[in-house]
């Protein structure tokens, strides 16, 4: 799903708002989000998932092309963790797409 498609969905879905709405209301949204995750803080939609940033430590790689060690900075990246409700319901759509049985959990 693109962005083009939710702000789609989201005006399908609520008829009194128009394209324009829709488009900027999911605007809005992910520029907050984007805006928390750059100031370091953590975003936690029940149901859904929460979204948090990463650290990864300097190390040293190799540049596939000569073999030469190449130092690699720090760096802070966005991660994803789904939640329960979405983990199983993904898991469920899975098993009915397969044709299985959904797994059951432990």
């Amino acid at each position: 799903m693109t962005r083009s498609d939710l702000v789609e969905a989201l005006a399908g879905k609520f008829s009194q708002l128009t394209h324009r709405d829709a488009e900027f209301a999911v605007k809005a949204i992910l520029d907050a989000m984007g805006e928390a995750l750059v100031k370091g803080h953590r975003i936690e939609i029940r149901g859904f998932g929460s979204f948090s940033v990463n650290r990864r430590s300097p190390r040293i790689g190799r540049n596939p092309r000569s073999g030469e060690s190449v130092m690699i900075p720090e760096k802070r990246v966005p991660h994803f963790k789904p939640g329960k409700a979405l983990r199983e319901e993904v898991d469920k759509k899975t098993a009915e797409i397969l044709g299985r049985a959904p797994k059951t959990p432990t």
